[in-house]
C-alpha cells in the first residue's frame, strides 16, 4: 500500500486560504522506510541509508529555516500502541511543530534550503500524517 508522504496542490491552497492571525500547530505523525529511497538509490555522499539516517538528514537541513521563521517543536513524543484506529498503524516519530502563522509555513516550504531538504524526507519515509490544529488555550475536560 503505497503512503501519505506529501500534500496535494488542492490542500495546499486550502491551507493557504484558510490563513488568520496567530499560531498553527502542526501535528506530524511519521511511519519511516527500513532504507531510504533516493532516485539514485544513494544519499549525496554516495552510499545507502536507512530510512532514519535520511530523516535525521532532513532535521539537520530544516531546522535553521523553522527556527528562522520563529517556529519550534512544541511537543516530541514516542508512539507505544494505538488504543483506537488500525492496529498496524505504528508511528516511529510523533511531533507538534508550531508556526507563528499559517504564512510562516507556507514560507518554509518556499525556502530553497527547506526545498533541499525535503528529499531526506521524501526518501526517508513510508506514511505519514501532516494535521493542521488551532492553539487553544488548556482546559479542564476534553471537550475545552
Amino acid at each position: 500500500m503505497e503512503g501519505h508522504t506529501s500534500f496535494t496542490r488542492q490542500t495546499l491552497d486550502a491551507f493557504r486560504a484558510a490563513d488568520r492571525p496567530g499560531p498553527v500547530h502542526m501535528l506530524n505523525l511519521i511511519r519511516l522506510r527500513e532504507w531510504a529511497v533516493y532516485e539514485d538509490g544513494q544519499d549525496a555522499a554516495g552510499r545507502a541509508v536507512t530510512g532514519l539516517e535520511a530523516y535525521q538528514a532532513y532535521g539537520r537541513l530544516s531546522a535553521p529555516v523553522l527556527a528562522e521563521l520563529g517556529g519550534r517543536i512544541l511537543w516530541r513524543g514516542g508512539f507505544e500502541l494505538s488504543l483506537v484506529g488500525p492496529p498496524d498503524a505504528v508511528w516511529d516519530i510523533a511531533f507538534i511543530a508550531e508556526y507563528p502563522s499559517p504564512a510562516a509555513f507556507v514560507a518554509m516550504l518556499r525556502d530553497p534550503r527547506y526545498r533541499e531538504a525535503m528529499a531526506h524526507r521524501q526518501a526517508g519515509v513510508a506514511d505519514s500524517r501532516l494535521i493542521r490544529c488551532s492553539a487553544l488555550p488548556p482546559g479542564t475536560g476534553f471537550a475545552g
